[in-house]
C-alpha cells in the first residue's frame, strides 16, 4: 500500500513519521471502512510503487499536499492571528481606560457626597443658636467654641471648576460703581455708637458662652494697624475681596483685600470673607464665587466666606428688577461654589430685608447656609443683649459705627454664635505675595514730573490724608521746592521731597515761583468739587458741618426722592449739599445719584 510505502521512506530518511490524516478532513472515510479501491486511488496520485522519493521530496509533496487539502495559507492565519492579537490588546486599553473614568466619576460624587455630609456634621457640632430667645423658642441653644474647621481640599479638588473671570481690576477707593457705600446695612441706618475694647470686659455682664467678636471691613477703613486690632480684643475679621460694579457688571478686587488678609493673619486673627454682588445670572453669581475662592486660596479662611448683595433697591443697579425668587437662585449659585470649593458658606442681609422672607427667600436660605443678620439696635450690645431678628441666624451686625483701636475710621460690628479653636490651612499652600500698604488705594494719578512750591505754605503728609495729625512729616514754605511726581483726581498731589514720597493739597502748591496768592482755608477735608443731583437713598439728615457729635448741626432731612445738588464730594465720607441758599453736609454712602 502507498501509504506504508510512506512508512518505509520515512524510517529510511530517519525522520520522524509525519501524521498524514488530519482530524478536520471531512471527506475522509474512517479507517475501518477503507478499501481497496481507496488505496488505489491514494497510489494513484502519481506515485510509482516501486520508486522511492527522496527526503527533499517527500517534504514539499508533504507540505504541498496538506497546504492543498486544508485549503488554509499559512501566511493568512499568522496575519489573522497577529490582527486578533492587536483587537485584543485594544478591547484591554479600552476597558482599562472606561474603568479609571468611571473611578475618577465614582470618586468625585464621592467627595460630593462627603462634603454634604461634612457640612451637616459641622452644623450639627457647632450647635448653632440665635441670640433671639423668643425667635428660637424650643431650640436648643449650645456653645460650639471648641469646634474645629473641617478641611475640605481632597473634595474640592474632586470637583470641577467654576469659570474664573479672565482678568480682574483693582477697584478705586472712590469708585462711584461700587453697590456697597460706607456704613450701609439695607435700612438699618447706622446705629450705636461702641468702642469694641470694651467688650471684652463685660464678663460679668453675662456674655453668651460660645460667643467670638469680629469685625467686617473693606477699602473703607482704609490702612489698618491690626496688631492694634487684635489687642483691642477682635477675634475675627470678614475682609471684603471684592466687588461686581452697580451698573457695568464688571467684578473689581477690593483694593486692600490682599493687605488685610495678610496682615489680620499675622496679627492671629481669625479670617473669614465675604463678596459683593450685583449679579444677575447664575453664570455671573458662579463667576463670583470663583473669583474669591482663587483670591482666598492662599490664606488661612476659618470662618465663613459670605454673599452680600444689599445694593438691589437702588434704581441705579443693575439687579433693580429681579424678583425675590431670581435673587434667591443667584445667592444660592454662589454659596454652592462657595460649599464646594471646601469653605462654610453664609447669607448677609438685613433684618427688613429677610423678616417674613420680605426681599428674600429666607426659609432656602436659612435651610441651607449659615445667616448672617445686621439689626442695629438703639443700644449696642452687651446692653443689648440679643437681635430683635426673630428668625435663625449664626452672626449678628450690631452697628456700623464701631470703634476699634488701629482703625481710624467707623467700622462694622460683629457677634457670632459660634467660634474656632484651630485656625484653618489654606487651601493653596503656595505662600502669598507679600504687599505693603498703599497710601495711593483708589486715588487716580496723572504722572507728571514738575518743580513745585508752596503758594505760602502746607503741611507735606505720608498719606493723602487729613485724618491723622500723625501723617505730618514735614511743611513745605514759599521758596522752598519739590518734585511733583503726580497730580490726584482727588485733590491731593505726590512728592519727592528730600528723597521721601509724601503729599499735599494740590491747591496750595503752584509751579510759578512768583505766585504768593491768598492762602487756602486751613487745612482739613478736600471736597472735590461736582455738580449733581441726588437724593436718599432712605433718609438722611442734613448738617451745618461734617459730623454726628452734635445734634445741634442737624437743619433738615432729606427723604427718598427729594432732589438736592451736590457740590462736593469730601475725602471724610461727607458730601456738600446746596440747601435753602446754604452749603450744608449729608453722609455720602446714604445718598444715590438722580439719573
Amino acid at each position: 500500500m502507498a501509504f506504508n510505502k510512506r512508512e518505509t521512506i520515512m524510517k529510511k530518511s530517519g525522520k520522524r513519521k509525519p501524521i498524514y490524516r488530519e482530524n478536520f478532513f471531512k471527506d475522509e472515510p474512517d479507517p475501518s471502512e477503507r478499501d481497496s479501491n481507496w488505496e488505489e486511488e491514494f497510489d494513484g496520485d502519481g506515485m510509482d510503487s516501486n520508486e522511492e522519493d527522496s527526503d527533499d521530496e517527500w517534504d514539499i509533496d508533504w507540505k504541498e499536499e496538506t497546504d492543498t487539502d486544508n485549503g488554509i495559507d499559512k501566511k493568512l492565519v499568522r496575519v489573522i492571528c497577529l490582527l486578533g492579537a492587536c483587537i485584543v490588546v485594544a478591547l484591554g486599553t479600552v476597558f482599562f481606560i472606561f474603568l479609571r473614568e468611571s473611578k475618577k466619576e465614582r470618586e468625585a460624587l464621592e467627595a460630593r457626597l462627603n462634603l454634604t455630609q461634612e457640612q451637616v456634621s459641622q452644623e450639627e457640632m457647632t450647635g448653632d443658636f440665635n441670640s433671639s430667645k423668643e425667635g428660637n423658642a424650643g431650640k436648643e441653644q449650645s456653645s460650639n467654641s471648641d469646634e474645629e474647621p473641617e478641611e475640605k481640599q481632597e473634595a474640592a479638588e474632586a470637583l470641577p471648576s467654576p469659570l474664573k473671570p479672565e482678568e480682574v481690576s483693582v477697584g478705586a477707593l472712590d469708585d462711584a460703581q461700587d453697590p456697597q457705600t460706607f456704613g450701609e446695612a439695607g435700612s438699618e441706618g447706622a446705629g450705636a455708637e461702641v468702642t469694641v475694647s470694651d467688650i471684652g470686659k463685660q464678663d460679668a455682664a453675662g456674655l453668651i458662652s460660645g460667643l467670638t467678636v469680629g469685625i467686617d471691613v473693606s477699602k473703607y477703613q482704609g490702612t489698618i494697624d491690626w496688631l492694634k486690632v487684635k489687642e483691642s480684643g477682635v477675634e475675627f475679621a470678614m475682609i471684603r475681596v471684592g466687588y461686581r460694579a452697580k451698573s457695568t457688571g464688571e467684578i473689581f478686587e477690593d483694593p486692600t483685600a490682599r493687605y488685610n488678609m495678610q496682615e489680620a493673619q499675622a496679627a492671629g486673627i481669625k479670617l473669614g470673607a465675604y463678596f459683593f454682588s450685583s449679579a444677575v445670572t447664575e453664570a455671573e453669581a458662579r463667576e463670583e464665587a470663583a473669583f474669591t475662592c482663587d483670591m482666598i486660596a492662599k490664606y488661612k479662611i476659618t470662618y465663613p466666606v459670605a454673599f452680600n448683595c444689599e445694593d438691589f433697591q437702588s434704581p441705579d443697579s443693575r439687579q433693580h428688577s429681579l424678583d425675590v425668587a431670581a435673587r434667591t437662585s443667584l445667592a444660592c449659585a454662589f454659596l454652592d461654589e462657595i460649599a464646594a470649593s471646601g469653605y462654610t458658606p453664609m447669607f448677609y442681609a438685613s433684618k427688613g430685608e429677610l423678616e417674613g422672607s420680605a426681599l428674600w427667600d429666607t426659609q432656602t436660605l436659612a435651610g441651607k447656609y449659615k445667616i448672617w443678620v445686621a439689626q442695629y439696635p438703639g443700644q449696642p450690645y452687651p446692653e443689648t443683649s440679643a437681635s430683635s431678628y426673630t428668625g435663625v441666624h449664626d452672626m449678628w451686625q450690631y452697628t456700623s459705627q464701631g470703634t476699634v483701636a488701629g482703625i481710624s475710621k467707623k467700622t462694622d460690628v460683629n457677634i457670632a454664635y459660634f467660634g474656632y479653636t484651630k485656625e484653618a490651612e489654606a487651601k493653596d499652600d503656595t505662600p502669598a505675595e507679600i504687599v505693603e500698604a498703599n497710601p495711593e488705594v483708589g486715588i487716580i494719578f496723572t504722572e507728571v514730573n514738575e518743580t513745585v512750591t508752596a503758594k505760602q505754605e502746607t503741611n507735606m503728609r505720608s498719606e493723602p490724608s487729613t485724618l491723622s495729625d500723625a501723617s505730618i512729616v514735614g511743611r513745605l514754605v514759599h521758596g522752598d521746592t519739590a518734585t511733583r511726581t503726580g497730580i490726584g483726581h482727588n485733590g491731593w498731589s505726590r512728592l519727592i521731597y528730600n528723597g521721601q514720597t509724601l503729599y499735599a493739597v494740590t491747591s496750595y502748591l503752584t509751579t510759578d515761583m512768583e505766585d504768593t496768592g491768598q492762602q487756602a482755608p486751613p487745612q482739613g477735608p478736600v471736597y472735590t468739587p461736582v455738580s449733581e443731583q441726588v437724593t436718599a437713598k432712605m433718609e438722611t439728615n442734613l448738617r451745618s458741618e461734617p459730623g454726628t457729635d452734635r445734634e445741634d448741626t442737624i437743619v433738615g432731612l432729606l427723604h427718598n426722592g427729594e432732589v438736592l445738588t451736590r457740590v462736593g464730594i469730601g475725602d471724610n465720607g461727607w458730601s456738600q449739599l446746596e440747601f435753602n441758599g446754604q452749603i450744608v453736609y449729608a453722609v455720602s454712602s446714604y445718598l444715590s445719584v438722580v439719573q
